[in-house]
């Protein structure tokens, strides 16, 4: 005789079934000062996320620096080598600062979002770590420059770290302010196994 399993046990298997996400990705940057784990929203940005993703796996951020420090605003990197050139990158993708925002996530210390030039869809692989929280950086539907700059990740090992590269001195150097004295070096980028 077969014995058929109750219908609530049934139910009860196929939510922690269905319950279970996959895990999010999680990025590890090795700098200069040292460690910064970073965890994607892929369902929130998912265009930004692989993207970044995309840059991280063919190595592009090694030998890039931090190139704009701002205390209690950002540390922005990714985009140029130590001496100051701009690494050339692929084809700029759609701002998501929209569907990020509605998906909770605001540019509030810790988060990582996309830089860009004024032009809102002008992202490629220039980043910033919030070193503050920043709601003007935020989507705004309401204004005209509302487009936002899309966060689509955070620091969740490291922002002393962070708070390190926050904290050093800078100058203006080739046309650019704010520019580390001394690089702080991406050294390494890479992708971490899921847990």
């Amino acid at each position: 005789m077969r014995l058929i399993p109750s219908l609530a046990l049934m139910t009860v298997a196929a939510a922690s079934l269905f319950s279970q996400t996959a895990p999010k990705p999680r990025v590890k940057l090795t700098t200069s000062y040292g460690p910064v784990v970073i965890e994607l929203e892929p369902e929130a940005a998912p265009k930004t996320v692989e993207n970044f993703l995309a840059y991280v796996k063919e190595g592009f951020f090694a030998g890039t620096i931090f190139h704009r420090v701002i205390p209690s605003f950002m540390v922005q990197g990714g985009g140029f080598t130590e001496d100051l050139q701009e690494k050339p990158t692929r084809a700029p993708i759609p701002n998501e600062a929209e569907l990020s925002s509605k998906a909770g996530l605001r540019n509030m210390r810790g988060t990582v979002a996309m830089a860009r030039t004024p032009e809102p869809h002008s992202a490629t692989a220039q980043f910033f770590i919030n070193t503050a929280d920043n709601s003007r950086l935020d989507y705004q539907a309401s204004t005209a420059e509302g487009y936002g700059y899309c966060v689509f990740g955070r620091v969740v090992e490291g922002m002393e770290t962070v708070t390190k590269i926050e904290n050093v001195i800078t100058v203006m150097r080739k046309g650019l302010a704010n520019v580390p004295e001394y690089a702080v070096r991406i050294k390494a980028a890479e992708v971490l196994p899921a847990n």
